[in-house]
């Protein structure tokens, strides 16, 4: 499964698609990123090591591990700066794409974007697993009625 990546104001966020991901190791440097776990049934290792684009702030910088893939927040040291790519290097990596479903141009935002950090903080403390998802029974009693136009033929005493 491939890696992926998007950039916003005062953060960068990796998503490392691992499924039933265990020994979760992440260190954040300066200008470097280096992940690794176990996952999968097979609990194969998976390992990477990021020389950045820019530099992070290490202390801001988090992660939150779910059952699918692990999430981590790379806060910017230089928040409202655009990262053109991820790596320091201009070379692709096979392993890591850009997540165009969470991409967003936000050069012509308002400030409003600056507290997501915020934001994402508490998101990452909610997350959960399956257990978390709302109690669906009785979802149709909630529906917005369906209206509907009967055809109404009206008959004059005249023509019984």
């Amino acid at each position: 499964m491939i890696d992926k990546w998007y950039d916003r104001r005062d953060s960068v966020y990796i998503e490392f698609c691992v499924a039933d991901s265990k020994d979760v190791k992440i260190n954040f440097e300066k200008a470097k990123f280096a992940f690794s776990c176990l996952g999968g049934t097979d609990q194969v290792k998976h390992e990477n090591e990021v020389d950045l684009f820019e530099a992070i702030d290490q202390n801001e910088s988090m992660h939150k591990r779910t059952d699918r893939s692990v999430l981590c927040c790379l806060r910017k040291a230089e928040p409202g700066k655009p990262w053109l790519r991820l790596t320091k290097e201009k070379a692709k990596l096979t392993w890591l794409s850009v997540d165009f479903n969470n991409w967003k141009d936000w050069e012509d935002d308002s400030d409003e974007e600056l507290g997501n950090f915020d934001r994402f903080s508490e998101m990452m403390n909610n997350m959960g697993g399956e257990d978390d998802l709302p109690d669906l029974d009785g979802a149709d009693d909630e529906r917005a009625p369906i209206h509907t136009r009967k055809n109404v033929v009206s008959f004059s005493k005249a023509t019984w």
